[in-house]
């Protein structure tokens, strides 16, 4: 790989390691030209589906435009790159798994607002509301109640109730 800051055409792997729950190897890099380090990501490629948009247009899946959505919602939220990656990741495995060769972006749709409930339900509420074009607070108020009462997965976040207390009032 050339080094993206001078051009040297032979780079040395320093490190690598799985990313994105093994489905990307990242490497960290170093020019001897410059001394700079740097990291690449490294991913199969495969092909995915089309997505058959509302109209009923077909486009390829792109993966940055998915991306940048997720990220969009997730803006000044808690939440790291590596756990895009991994949600990024799950989506990508469904529509390989899918047998249709073209999805409506509906249900991709449906499995974006899915790894956002988990992530972050703020973030959720956001993206459905571009999703679902909520045109009114009830709207809001009424994808809050559905996200109240349905189950949750576990997101390997701590509680923010001390569960271990058997009195609740000591908490």
């Amino acid at each position: 790989m050339n080094c993206p800051f001078c051009g040297e055409r032979a780079t040395r792997v320093v490190d690598s390691r799985l990313a994105a729950e093994g489905s990307q190897v990242r490497r960290r890099r170093e020019c001897p030209g410059c001394e700079t380090r740097f990291t690449t990501f490294e991913t199969a490629e495969l092909l995915l589906p089309r997505i058959v948009k509302n109209d009923g247009t077909p486009e390829p899946f792109d993966v940055e435009k998915l991306r940048r959505g997720i990220t969009r919602a997730l803006y000044k939220r808690p939440v790291g790159p590596e756990a895009v990656d991994t949600a990024i990741s799950h989506i990508q495995q469904r529509l390989r798994s899918d047998p249709e060769r073209d999805v409506p972006s509906r249900r991709l749709g449906d499995w974006v607002m899915e790894e956002l409930r988990d992530l972050d339900q703020v973030a959720f509420v956001r993206f459905a509301s571009v999703y679902r074009r909520f045109e009114d607070v009830q709207a809001f108020r009424e994808e809050i109640e559905r996200l109240e009462s349905a189950p949750q997965r576990d997101s390997g976040q701590l509680s923010l109730i001390d569960v271990g207390k058997e009195n609740p009032d000591e908490r």
